[in-house]
């Protein structure tokens, strides 16, 4: 059974920054792929970024240059840095697995999510 739980979200302010984890249980990340999904009201589900089993990064045009995606095998977490944000990253951030895709529609195993809020 895979189970995967984020935290780290909350309140800031723009121009400040967010670590946010995930904690994966029943499945090895390292050799599985990792990906940040976000969702804001009223909207769909958005790719954010990506850490392939391999360890490359990919990451949406929108937060490039200001996430970073990392991991930790001995906790068996991935972290998603979050700097320079902006109000229009305001949502709900989830990590999921069980594809290396950038669709939403191909993952079957998602954490709970997590807020983060960025005012203005």
């Amino acid at each position: 059974q895979v189970q995967l739980v984020e935290s780290g979200g909350g309140l800031v302010q723009a121009g400040g920054s967010l670590r946010l984890s995930c904690a994966a249980s029943g499945r090895t990340f390292s050799t599985y792929a990792m990906a940040w999904f976000r969702q804001a009201p009223g909207k769909e589900r958005e790719f954010v970024g990506i850490r392939r089993n391999g360890g490359g990064t990919y990451y949406a045009d929108s937060v490039k240059g200001r996430f970073t995606i990392s991991g930790d095998n001995a906790k068996n977490t991935v972290y998603l840095q979050m700097n320079s944000l902006k109000p229009e990253d305001t949502a709900v951030y989830y990590c999921a697995t069980g594809s290396s895709s950038i669709s939403p529609d191909d993952y079957n195993y998602w954490g709970q999510g997590t807020q983060v809020t960025v005012s203005s």
